[in-house]
């Protein structure tokens, strides 16, 4: 029986299903005795490090957890979970910690994106039970912005690098923390999760360790979900954002069972955007909730949903916040949730304001839940204009002049799916949600959905360059090339491809190894 401290905060379903995948069943904590009588703790810490404190001391956990971690019994923190055994976060100023073990958590102070997201390697410094029967080269998923920072190397276990060095994981004794996610890490991260839950492993030390480890670029499938004439739902694939053929709905395949194969090829994510009707409003879209709960089952990766991430009234009058409805879609698996139009409505009140209200879905989803935890997804048009001053807007030069041999343009943001055009340019949106408090943005280009020319390069290197959060490159892939394309001429940190993938036209193993050697990617 392994008992896990979930304290009611982001996505503790995957590491539920991870755990019952190897066998073990799961006793969640109700009530602070729960935590003492534990045989094994996990503690799956997600959101933000105030939040999660206040938590733990309105629910008399501290006190508990405290002794628990004193009589040195068997423990696994998580991202979260493992700073919380620290002092306190510069995430929460006056806020203390655990304080079990010597250090501070910091924000990253690097000239590279942050958060930290995506697939890096770990450089063990001692030997642990956690190691067995990993060879050395192995990648772990991180989203982080925050990282440890500790005096005492006795209590650092591994440590990865991103721009500099920092605490990847810690031991002492039978206490362990992983700032990575190892339930998002795919079958190395079940292994280290199983090492976890084994009885009486010795102790040891991967067969290799790098030199350094290296964040690699992720590789993305998506999934556009919605209910087809028949009301089932499906993925589908626009051209355009144009989802029929024939007068039909295309029908690509079922939701999980292509999210399960792409997981068996090497996607590094897999992000539903639901692009269906709702029947009331999002919290009793049941079938999207379902998709999710059953992928989670079986795709040990990162799960983004994005799709009507906003407030809601219902025909009764009762109002449902974006902070509920993303809470619905973190407890049924999702790790990431996009938000699309809503964005561009929030942006456009800034604008107009020139403050933020601390009430939008973008603040408030990153409060409780941090800012990793909120992806901007941008759907603008590229628009042609005769000079760089014709609009009050980020204009760019362009080596594809136009229809008039106009050589600079701007991207217009859309709402409704690509239908309504809005006085707002990407770029400007990008800024703005990512002072908000976005953490990543996915930029999706209606000018090349469904083309196969390739990913709109100026487009993305423009917004890259205008932010310090990762950027997704989207639409347009028709071609391995075409992702060595977008990470060898922009910076963009992922690709994501939806389209190609459900055709069979290229498979993720087969960009993954066009990519190697040029382009550092996950194994």
């Amino acid at each position: 029986m392994i008992t896990l401290l979930d304290y009611g905060a982001g996505n503790v379903r995957s590491v539920v299903n991870a755990i019952e995948r190897l066998g073990e069943t799961v006793r969640r904590v109700q009530r602070p005795q729960d935590i003492l009588e534990a045989e094994k703790l996990i503690f799956p810490g997600v959101g933000a490090f105030g939040n999660m404190m206040q938590i733990l001391h309105q629910k008399g956990f501290v006190a508990p957890l405290k002794q628990y971690l004193a009589e040195d019994r068997p423990f696994l923190g998580i991202c979260l979970g493992m700073q919380a055994l620290f002092a306190g976060s510069e995430e929460a100023p006056g806020v203390a910690g655990l304080g079990v073990l010597p250090g501070f958590v910091r924000r990253f102070g690097t000239r590279l994106a942050v958060p930290h997201i995506g697939w890096n390697g770990i450089r063990p410094c001692q030997a642990s039970p956690l190691f067995a029967g990993l060879n050395g080269d192995e990648k772990f998923y991180f989203v982080h912005s925050y990282h440890v920072s500790t005096d005492d190397p006795a209590v650092v276990l591994t440590v990865s690098d991103y721009d500099v060095p920092f605490v990847s994981a810690v031991q002492r004794g039978q206490l362990t923390g992983t700032q990575f996610h190892p339930e998002k890490s795919g079958p190395a991260g079940l292994r280290l999760l199983a090492n976890f839950l084994a009885a009486g492993q010795a102790s040891c030390r991967p067969p290799r360790t790098p030199a350094q480890t290296v964040l690699a670029k992720r590789i993305i499938a998506c999934l556009d979900v919605r209910a087809d004439d028949a009301g089932e739902l499906v993925v589908t694939k626009g051209d355009r954002y144009d989802v029929r053929q024939d007068g039909a709905v295309r029908n690509l395949g079922r939701p999980v069972d292509l999210a399960r194969d792409y997981y068996r090829q090497g996607a590094d994510e897999i992000t539903f955007l639901n692009i269906t009707g709702f029947r009331d409003f999002p919290l009793q879209d049941m079938p999207m909730l379902e998709v999710l709960e059953q992928t989670s089952r079986e795709v040990f990766v990162p799960l983004t949903i994005g799709g009507g991430i906003r407030d809601f009234t219902d025909k009764d009058g009762r109002h449902y916040s974006a902070l509920e409805v993303a809470g619905a879609y973190f407890r049924s698996g999702a790790d990431k949730v996009s938000i699309g139009s809503d964005a561009v409505a929030v942006v456009e009140d800034f604008l107009r304001t020139q403050k933020a209200t601390g009430k939008s879905a973008i603040e408030e989803i990153a409060r409780v839940y941090g800012n990793q935890a909120v992806v901007i997804s941008i759907d603008p048009r590229r628009v042609y204009v005769p000079s760089p001053d014709a609009v009050p807007h980020h204009v760019i030069e362009t080596a594809r002049p136009g229809p008039a041999g106009e050589r600079w343009c701007w991207y217009q943001c859309t709402v409704k799916g690509g239908r309504e055009g809005r006085p707002v340019d990407a770029v400007t949106l990008a800024r703005v949600c990512e002072g908000l408090g976005a953490g990543e943005i996915l930029l999706n280009c209606i000018d090349r959905d469904g083309t196969h020319d390739g990913f709109d390069l100026e487009f993305v290197q423009a917004v890259k360059s205008a932010v310090t959060i990762p950027v997704i490159a989207s639409s347009g892939a028709g071609c391995v090339q075409h992702f060595a394309d977008v990470f060898t001429r922009t910076d963009a940190d992922a690709a994501l491809a939806a389209g190609i993938f459900h055709r069979g036209q290229v498979t993720i193993a087969e960009v993954k190894d066009h990519l190697r050697g040029e382009v550092e990617v996950r194994p």
